[in-house]
């Protein structure tokens, strides 16, 4: 069985096609799993999708630190 930051990768990496639909679903994600796991998908995501979603990675896991 997949864990959730598993499903997280699939779901973002099958909304990637479409930037609002990817932020949102980053949002979502960083909400529903525990700070370790939001670190492994910070990582993996600007490892990702950093040449295509730069400014929406940052603002999504810059509002993470204020939170």
């Amino acid at each position: 069985m997949a864990t959730m930051l598993e499903y997280i990768k699939t779901i973002l990496q099958k909304v990637s096609f479409d930037k609002q639909l990817f932020e949102k679903e980053l949002k979502k994600a960083i909400g529903l799993l525990v700070p370790e796991e939001v670190k492994q998908l910070k990582s993996w995501c600007y490892e990702k999708f950093s040449n295509l979603y730069l400014t929406v990675l940052n603002r999504c896991f810059y509002r993470r630190k204020l939170a």
